[in-house]
């Protein structure tokens, strides 16, 4: 039995989505690629199944959100700590790094976020 388009774009991840290694779930975790589909490709009703799709999946973003809000907390005290411990390492430098890495991914996440959730695109 064929699905029509909108059981297509409604259908759940694969079963096996929470399954695999340690790995992948912690991937899984931190990045939400995994939850949208390319709405660049495909036929334009294939196109507007994959935005609609993604735009229901926005929703966990917040989620996202919260998770890197609170791993760029963790790097910012942990580099605080190792400048008052050891300020000639290179430790600092590299949790002020791991710093500007979840900021980025938290603007980034935001901007998907805000394109996604606008409610004027829909």
């Amino acid at each position: 039995m064929a699905l029509r388009p909108t059981q297509i774009a409604a259908s759940p991840p694969p079963p096996n989505a929470s399954s695999g290694s340690a790995f992948e779930r912690l991937h899984r975790y931190f990045f939400y690629g995994w939850l949208f589909r390319d709405a660049d490709t495909g036929t334009e009703l294939e196109r507007a199944l994959a935005l609609r799709h993604n735009r229901r999946q926005s929703v966990w973003l917040p989620t996202y959100l919260r998770r890197w809000c609170v791993l760029l907390a963790i790097a910012t005290l942990a580099e605080q700590w190792a400048e008052r411990a050891a300020p000639q390492s290179i430790v600092p430098g590299l949790l002020a790094l791991a710093m500007v890495g979840a900021l980025m991914v938290l603007l980034i996440t935001a901007v998907y976020w805000a394109f996604l959730a606008d409610p004027r695109r829909r």
